[in-house]
């Protein structure tokens, strides 16, 4: 089996604003939620058989205790941040399984997913879907790849070494002396994406540099990669079956009328059809 684990914060983001531009600036009600459910249906119709979505819950996580500067959600928009809770139940009542993360973040939840499904020796390859840098680190030979559906790619361990220079292994390192500004840390002054793959193809891990590599900046390049390593350890599920779809709930017919799309319902119930003829 393949197991599909879904970035469903950067789904909300991407429905949001395409269908803003999409809308000439107008934002309808429950707009996004709907993109997002018709995509996940789009995975099943494409032969998706298992799914996780991960969501951030609330915007803040215990990384914000550790860097004043962390993301938070100030500067989301009210019409799109009213919008992650609705998901949550509709992808439920949907059938989707969902993480809505709140001491951790979504990119944890999916760090953690794909921890324990790719333990199982039933499961063939595990597709994160998501473009944020962060996952890079979970990548695993061809098992483990991240799945990036704004640029139409496919990233196994060899794609990661060519975009980013390292291993999936060291991207929290890389991160850390880079920088991530989506997430709010600066990284080591003077240290650019090739210096920073040099560095750390030649010494390794950062706890491995020389003392004078770094200098002064070494304990908040350690600080900084601590912010980049995705927890592993979000006790999610036991096991991958408990991700199979096996069509929505009762209440899913009500929440189509309340998202205004009877599209939605129709195009579930042809999948849900589909899926039980297999």
């Amino acid at each position: 089996m393949i197991v599909h684990l879904v970035d469903g914060t950067y789904e909300l983001f991407r429905q949001f604003y395409g269908r803003r531009r999409a809308n000439e600036g107008k934002d309808a009600p429950f707009g996004a939620v709907r993109g997002v459910l018709h995509s996940v249906l789009e995975m099943i119709e494409q032969g998706a058989t298992h799914v996780g979505v991960a969501t951030d819950h609330v915007i803040e996580s215990f990384r914000n205790r550790l860097w004043s500067d962390y993301k938070t959600g100030e500067g989301v928009e009210p019409a799109l941040l009213a919008q992650f809770h609705p998901l949550e139940e509709a992808l439920t009542v949907l059938g989707v399984v969902v993480w809505p993360m709140i001491e951790l973040e979504a990119d944890d939840a999916l760090a953690s997913a794909a921890w324990i499904a790719s333990q199982d020796d039933r499961v063939q390859q595990v597709c994160i879907w998501t473009p944020d840098k962060d996952l890079a680190q979970c990548v695993r030979g061809d098992r483990v790849v991240q799945v990036d559906r704004k640029a139409h790619k496919i990233r196994n361990a060899a794609a990661v070494r060519d975009k980013f220079g390292v291993e999936p292994g060291l991207i929290p390192d890389f991160l850390a002396l880079v920088g991530d500004a989506a997430d709010g840390y600066p990284g080591v002054p003077g240290i650019g994406a090739v210096t920073a793959a040099r560095l750390l193809n030649q010494h390794g891990v950062i706890e491995h540099f020389p003392p004078t590599v770094l200098g002064e900046h070494r304990d908040r390049a350690l600080l900084f990669k601590q912010l980049a390593t995705l927890r592993t350890d979000a006790p999610l599920f036991r096991d991958v079956d408990e991700l199979e779809w096996r069509g929505p709930t009762d209440a899913f017919a009500a929440w189509t009328e309340r998202l205004g799309d009877a599209g939605l319902r129709e195009r579930c119930l042809k999948a849900t059809q589909a899926t039980r003829l297999c």
